[in-house]
């Protein structure tokens, strides 16, 4: 189903979620995202000591590269993630995308209504192409740059928690949901309020 610009007739709200306002579930989904983080950081650091990242065998220049590429790298692809799923949105219909950031959350948000499986396409966009890329990039770098990559693969997965959460929740959701993710928030609507 592609996105529609406006609610079908017959359709009320069933569920709506923003965690700018919503306390106890951010504190949730960033509990999760954190351990996430945990569980994906521990067994690394067996495999490859997260003390590589702060060699500075090839001298302290190498270093400081390594360490801003880290940081700018890290900005870029919370901008990368939000592009992935606007793009996502496109595909799925959307006209317009509106991009921002709240301070706490960056968003992609849209005035248009999604089905449950086009929704879920655009929440698990970033994290499943992002993972991709990282995994591939990862195999290819030297020892002292993978915790450079790694380190944004556990933002591209613990920072999705977000898009877990509403891929679980909404995927048990009758299956005639519509949801209108307006960026910081969202709403869903159905026709059976049961």
């Amino acid at each position: 189903m592609k996105a529609v610009s406006s609610l079908p007739e017959g359709y009320r709200e069933y569920y709506s979620l923003n965690l700018q306002k919503d306390k106890k579930k951010a504190i949730l989904v960033n509990g999760i995202s954190l351990v996430i983080a945990v569980v994906m950081l521990v067994p690394m650091n067996f495999i490859v000591p997260i003390s590589s990242l702060f060699s500075m065998d090839a001298g302290i220049v190498a270093f400081a590269v390594r360490i801003i590429s880290f940081s700018v790298l890290s900005v870029l692809y919370l901008v990368i993630h939000e592009l992935v799923h606007g793009i996502a949105m496109k595909l799925c219909g959307t006209q317009k995308v509106k991009y921002g950031f709240t301070g706490m959350y960056a968003f992609a948000g849209s005035d248009d209504y999604y089905g449950k499986k086009p929704y879920i396409f655009i929440a698990l966009a970033p994290v499943v192409l992002l993972g991709i890329v990282f995994t591939a990039v990862n195999f290819f770098v030297p020892t002292e740059w993978v915790w450079v990559i790694y380190g944004l693969q556990i933002f591209n997965i613990s920072g999705a928690a977000g898009d877990y959460f509403v891929t679980l929740k909404f995927s048990r959701f009758p299956k005639d949901i519509l949801i209108r993710d307006h960026g910081v928030g969202m709403v869903v609507y159905s026709r059976n309020n049961n």
